[in-house]
């Protein structure tokens, strides 16, 4: 029996908007530790690449443990993106009162730029860098915010599980980690099982495709629930920058949480962080359009399409070449899908059409 799906209409009059975003990337990976900073202590949590959306509840769970070694109960969560979001959750299901400050709020913040989808090893860590020591601290946060995540489904924040399709040519390309870059890094707690369809059995236009149920993230819906939860447990949201270290010195609270992502850069000095630059494409929803695949991810704010990764751009201007690229990519891939038929297998087409190895096809988070 053919799976039946319906094309993307991709055309250049249903686009609504063009969003960019800047990921915070860092050669080794996230940082997850505490220093002092005077009489305070700062616990650093941020540089989670492509994968905030899909790490953030791990991470803060990580900082909300470094947190509890401290007798004081107050905390500042600097940042309100998901990772200041997600830590001041965690910190408040400890027993902190927590405030947040930050120069930002949804839906101004980059993670409303996200995609986005559970892929946790989008962007994180150039092999090179890897430890064992890294690799465990990945493991646990994985685990925790793939676990968080399946407990929100269903309950209006924006996440629910939807079917991902890996049109492919290779029959090598199966199996739970085929094609992944993860390196060994995901655990089978973490890796359903994939579905391989032969041809004559999806409709696109390669020989296989394999079928794995993955985690979908509203962005705007999740970080004001987000935002909700955060104000309902009783936390403040502050809205305020810093410029230096000695501005969060002035804080009346004893325990710093720093998530301000690239903000890391110039008020902690990391000069390992450096922007990834994202840009999606939003089409107007497509209600029938059930399925992910490849960069295209349907929500209820549209159906959006990637993938742009600019590493060492700052700039937050769309770039028209990228944009055309995106669109004209998807035109070529979703006009080559087989019409859906009622109960009727169809030929493989003979028109060529451009498909990304299946390796391209991961890295879809913020």
């Amino acid at each position: 029996m053919r799976v039946n799906l319906v094309p993307v209409d991709v055309s250049w009059g249903r686009i609504i908007r063009t969003t960019v975003g800047l990921r915070p990337y860092r050669e080794s990976g996230f940082v997850i530790r505490a220093e002092q900073l005077d009489d305070k202590t700062v616990i650093h949590n941020f540089g989670h690449g492509g994968a905030g959306m899909s790490l953030s509840w791990g991470t803060a769970s990580l900082a909300a443990d470094l947190a509890l070694a401290h007798a004081d109960r107050r905390a500042a969560v600097i940042g309100c993106g998901v990772v200041g979001l997600s830590s001041a959750r965690m910190l408040q299901r400890r027993g902190f009162d927590v405030s947040i400050y930050a120069a930002a709020l949804p839906p101004d913040t980059t993670s409303n730029m996200s995609l986005a989808s559970f892929t946790p090893t989008s962007g994180l860590v150039s092999s090179a860098h890897r430890t064992p020591e890294w690799d465990d601290q990945f493991r646990r946060s994985v685990e925790i915010a793939y676990r968080e995540l399946q407990l929100l489904v269903g309950r209006g924040y924006g996440v629910s599980w939807i079917d991902y399709y890996a049109p492919t040519n290779s029959a090598t390309a199966f199996g739970r980690s085929g094609g992944s870059p993860a390196g060994g890094l995901l655990s089978a707690a973490v890796e359903l099982e994939r579905v391989v369809l032969a041809e004559g059995e999806h409709p696109f236009a390669t020989r296989y495709a394999w079928r794995q149920p993955t985690i979908r993230i509203e962005p705007t819906i999740y970080l004001e629930a987000l935002m909700r939860d955060v104000l309902d447990f009783g936390g403040r949201i502050i809205v305020r920058s810093f410029d230096a270290p000695r501005d969060l010195a002035l804080l009346d609270e004893p325990i710093l949480i720093n998530c301000t992502g690239l903000g890391a850069k110039q008020l902690f000095g990391d000069e390992e962080l450096t922007p990834v630059k994202g840009q999606l494409v939003v089409l107007v929803p497509q209600p029938e359009v059930n399925y992910t695949t490849g960069t295209m991810l349907p929500r209820s704010d549209g159906i959006v399409l990637g993938h742009v990764m600019e590493r060492g751009i700052w700039s937050l201007e769309p770039n028209e070449s990228e944009r055309r690229r995106v669109v004209e990519h998807h035109q070529r891939f979703f006009g080559a899908m087989r019409e859906p038929r009622s109960g009727m297998a169809v030929s493989a087409l003979t028109s060529p059409v451009e498909v990304p190895p299946v390796e391209a096809f991961f890295g879809r988070d913020s």
